[in-house]
């Protein structure tokens, strides 16, 4: 039973997109593993901004300093 956990940070994704990432990330392991798509769970996690940071600062300031 492969688990995926994808995480990304809250920002404009739509409900069909993350449709599609489940429907593709099923398709990999089919194909790459040969794993039943009945076997593959795929969970999104939406993290708010200001609880992510990477490169010594959080998403939400550089997020104001791209514009």
């Amino acid at each position: 039973m492969p688990y995926i956990n994808v995480r990304l940070t809250r920002k404009d994704i739509t409900t069909e997109q993350k449709a599609q990432i489940v429907r593709e990330i099923t398709a990999t392991m089919q194909s790459v593993l040969g794993k039943k798509p009945e076997s593959v769970h795929v969970v999104i996690d939406e993290i708010e901004p200001e609880n992510w940071g990477y490169a010594g600062e959080l998403t939400s300031e550089h997020r104001k300093r791209q514009g």
